[in-house]
């Protein structure tokens, strides 16, 4: 089977990325930008007013509906996850520095795009046979452009099911077991065998997993809604810190992040081997696997909230890049590159990249244990998000039933992602993600009119812009 891998990695990789997703992310970036009025842009303060600004207020749901909190909290669950330390950590060692300013361009043009797949999300959604809200991309491809594109929804569907798999869990716990793999060995340097370790993770997290999993959208809400912000704070505390001990190379740090943009040689000579193409592409792919805009993905999980209206819920995309990329995503790559760290440019790091930053001002035992812990909380979240991603597509190709089957699956494929080979798990992860977008972009692209047209008329009416 190793030249099925190999054409998942390799032709179908590139394709995928190289010649559909990327190009996809720049122009229909622009083009919803341009359609909108730049929504991302001029409509900032609004989104972030009526998503931060409103968050925290006693919210409530009705019979098959989650709150606006708890909705935006599952979708940043599956977006801030192992994509926002070890991605951010591989973007630089397999793209230079300049990989970050790419990431960020990729985000400003993500938080539109985003916006635009949970605007129709809401638009086009529908209860399902229990009630329930449901919705996102192969619901606005089966109510928004006919059952002529019903093959169009199922092939989105089938990647997604397969992606959650990857980006959604076997990375996430394959991220969760090197990182409790390397505290451990942080304290006990002499552990000659780790199989242990990684079979106790596996069992361990497929276990917590299936008791959040089996209670539904509503048990999911209520754990991410506790989670995220909690991890969130606590991350960005601990990457100031780092960032304040190694201030005095704070500002190098953004010189080789702009220069490396453009010119990586300049900053790693080129001995490094990485090239502006290399910048570019990872920093666009890690960004597009940090935050999802895209994908289609967060979608699923706006579609289930009590909001106002498709706008309403809109902005919580914005909000969601925001916090992701602008903000995690940042706080990493500055945590360690001012920390000046050695890197080893052309390879894929796990956790230890960003450990060894932590570890310039705590110390390597508190480094290990805080990563450790900070990757457990992340990546944990993440696969709660994609479990019902996975769950939702699997009901809709197949009815409710299957989805249990599709639940029991997606927690055995937790433990196999704990003892499988890094580079595998992240090469099958990156193949499904540009797969994914495939559909949704062709979708997004059919419906820009009635999103254009939903979008001005909101904005439009004052009395809705409190």
């Amino acid at each position: 089977m190793s030249w099925l891998y190999d054409f998942f990695v390799g032709p179908l990789n590139t394709v995928a990325w190289i010649y559909i997703l990327l190009p996809c992310v720049f122009a229909g970036g622009l083009y919803f930008t341009i359609g909108t009025g730049a929504v991302q842009f001029r409509r900032f303060g609004y989104a972030m007013k009526n998503t931060v600004g409103k968050m925290f207020k006693k919210q409530e749901a009705e019979a098959g509906a989650v709150t606006p909190l708890q909705a935006v909290t599952t979708a940043l669950a599956a977006t801030v996850g192992t994509g926002n330390i070890v991605g951010t950590s591989q973007a630089i060692a397999l793209g230079g520095y300049g990989a970050i300013f790419w990431l960020w361009l990729a985000a400003l043009l993500g938080m539109v795009i985003k916006f635009s797949e949970v605007t129709l999300s809401i638009k086009y959604r529908e209860r399902d046979a229990k009630g329930d809200w449901v919705g996102g991309p192969m619901y606005y491809i089966k109510n928004g452009l006919g059952p002529q594109w019903k093959w169009l929804a199922v092939m989105f569907s089938v990647f997604a099911i397969l992606a959650s798999f990857g980006i959604g869990n076997m990375s996430q716990a394959n991220s969760i077991m090197d990182s409790v793999k390397g505290a451990i060995l942080a304290f006990n340097p002499g552990m000659e065998s780790t199989a242990a370790i990684e079979w106790g993770t596996g069992i361990f997290l497929a276990a917590v997993t299936a008791l959040v999993l089996f209670g539904g959208i509503k048990r999911i809400g209520s754990v991410t809604e506790k989670f995220v912000p909690l991890m969130s704070i606590l991350y960005i505390i601990f990457t100031l810190v780092v960032i304040g001990g190694n201030l005095d190379g704070l500002g190098d740090a953004f010189r080789k992040i702009f220069v490396g943009a453009f010119n990586p040689q300049a900053v790693l000579g080129a001995g490094a081997g990485i090239a502006l193409k290399n910048a570019l592409v990872w920093g666009l792919r890690r960004s597009a696997f940090s935050n999802e805009a895209g994908l289609g993905s967060a979608a699923i999980a706006h579609a289930a909230a009590q909001t106002e209206g498709p706008v309403q819920q809109g902005v919580f995309g914005i909000f969601e890049v925001f916090v992701d990329t602008i903000v995690v995503c940042t706080l990493t790559a500055l945590t360690i590159i001012s920390s000046g760290v050695e890197i080893t440019f052309g390879e894929a790091p796990g956790s230890a990249l960003i450990t060894a930053a932590f570890a310039t001002v705590f110390g390597e035992k508190f480094a290990s244990l805080f990563v450790a812990f900070a990757l457990m909380m992340f990546a944990y979240s993440t696969i709660l998000g994609w479990s019902l991603y996975g769950t939702r597509c699997t009901q809709y190709l197949f009815g409710l039933k299957a989805a249990k089957i599709y639940q029991f699956i997606f927690i055995a494929v937790v433990i196999i992602g704990c003892v499988s080979p890094i580079a595998a798990v992240w090469n099958l992860a990156d193949t499904f993600n540009g797969l994914m977008a495939i559909p949704n972009f062709i979708a997004l692209f059919l419906l820009s009119p009635v999103l254009f047209k939903t979008t001005k008329e909101f904005f439009s009416d004052k009395s809705k812009l409190k």
